[in-house]
């Protein structure tokens, strides 16, 4: 079984390959090409630490995966990085451990980054400004994905704790663009007409009446029971509901909060979207076992290069 650290997997790591495979990787999903289980969820209440499990396997291919990512916001007081985790490759022909991805959750943040980033460039969005809802290493990937498939010129960040929102704007260092810091989420909406909410809340972060026509929002925090980053108003709301799941995202993401609104969801499976310029779309993000099983071969066979 071969070992791949984490310094390893980021000198891997090509962002506008990464996006185009996680294109890949709904799509097979949508069509139903994957044998993908609903997530595990564990909870640490003791240390409010929360952990994922996922797999996946495409039909035909050589390998399934497993993946586990972990928070543990203590860490933080610990001097350590809250997020941890690995994913294993194992072949589909033997069963047997090709791979060991010691990536320290980061893969799973790259790839969920990855998806927002690769629907904004399918939506044939435009935006010059880009607003972020959260200040985690998640913010920091975001601007860095989309800053590949738009021609940002400004960021609106908005977070809870001002130290870290002073510290997320500062590492935010994509070049040519200005980093700017909101005083809430309905400024984020007020002066930017594309949205990702990275966050862990369990109250709505934005609103419907935040919400400028022709806006885009990705929401991607929103991944167990009772999570909830936007007013379920605004689902309503919406012209057009993308989810990576619908199965997901009916359990654990936004939609879980406007089950009235499940039946409009689609998924992406390659379809041309072409919605009008006014309207407002949502992308339900859940974070699928496709996508971890697509980045870690993708991984894999740049290793073997």
């Amino acid at each position: 079984m071969q070992i791949i650290t984490l310094e390893e997997i980021r000198s891997r790591l090509n962002y506008t390959q990464v996006i185009d495979r996680m294109r890949d990787a709904l799509i097979a999903n949508s069509r139903g090409e994957c044998d993908t289980p609903m997530p595990m969820h564990l909870d640490i209440p003791g240390e409010r630490g929360e952990v994922h499990i996922k797999a996946s396997y495409r039909r035909g291919g050589r390998h399934f995966a497993l993946k586990t990512a972990s928070t543990f916001p203590g860490n933080r007081d610990r001097g350590i990085p809250t997020g941890s985790g690995m994913m294993m490759l194992f072949s589909a022909v033997t069963g047997d451990p090709v791979a060991l991805l010691e990536d320290a959750g980061h893969l799973t943040d790259v790839r969920t980054a990855a998806v927002a980033a690769m629907m904004a460039r399918e939506l044939g969005r435009r935006d010059t400004a880009l607003g972020i809802v959260g200040t985690g290493i998640q913010a920091r990937l975001q601007a860095k994905m989309h800053a590949q498939v738009l021609r940002l010129d400004t960021i609106w960040i908005w977070g809870r704790n001002p130290e870290h929102t002073d510290l997320c704007a500062s590492e935010i260092t994509t070049p040519k663009v200005a980093v700017r810091v909101a005083s809430s989420p309905a400024e984020v909406a007020y002066e930017t007409r594309l949205i990702v909410t990275a966050t862990a809340s369990r109250t709505p972060l934005l609103r419907a009446s935040d919400i400028q026509p022709g806006t885009h929002i990705s929401a991607v925090g929103s991944d167990t029971p009772g999570k909830q980053e936007l007013d379920a108003d605004l689902l309503r709301r919406a012209a057009l509901i993308i989810a990576d799941s619908r199965r997901q995202c009916e359990k654990l993401g936004e939609l879980q909060h406007a089950p009235d609104e499940w039946s409009r969801a689609v998924e992406f499976w390659g379809q041309a979207f072409d919605p009008p310029a006014d309207a407002i779309t949502v992308c339900d993000f859940t974070g699928l076992g496709a996508e971890d099983l697509y980045i870690a071969e993708y991984v894999y066979q740049r290793s073997l290069q």
